[in-house]
């Protein structure tokens, strides 16, 4: 049966924040590959498919654009902002995993690169990423990770 629903709905994608423990924190970016945004940097993440969660998503997208698997994240926020994709309205889950040191990576599937950056010194950033990626350091910071 086809249901035909009148409202506009809003596409949903996932971002995968993946952090170091270190004493000096590292993050994990993708260079995009694609318009929009073509070479800048963002976190790993993209379009839910309609059988999985929000969460498989994250993880789904990080390794696949990555090469790095991780078996566990926690959600930091869902970020719906009207304008925060060119592309159209896109509401996104972000997510965070914590590994111990950077792992090799390899940009893969849409990403031209991938490449660990101290929090010190992170690149300008796709989207919305950066507040993500604020809120993702405050959660940090406050053990709440």
């Amino acid at each position: 049966m086809e249901y035909t629903y009148k409202y506009p709905r809003p596409a949903v994608t996932a971002d995968c924040i993946v952090m170091t423990k270190e004493a000096a924190p590292k993050v994990l970016l993708i260079q995009r590959g694609a318009d929009p945004f073509k070479g800048a940097w963002a976190f790993p993440g993209g379009f839910m498919n309609m059988d999985e969660t929000t969460e498989q998503c994250a993880i789904r997208e990080l390794e696949e654009e990555t090469g790095l698997r991780v078996s566990e994240v926690r959600q930091i926020g869902a970020y719906s902002k009207v304008d925060r994709d060119p592309r159209g309205r896109t509401i996104t889950v972000a997510y965070l995993a914590v590994i111990d040191k950077p792992a090799t990576v390899i940009g893969q599937d849409d990403a031209a690169k991938a490449e660990w950056f101290p929090l010190s010194d992170l690149p300008h950033l796709a989207f919305d990423h950066y507040d993500i990626m604020q809120d993702v350091i405050r959660k940090y910071k406050e053990g709440r990770m």
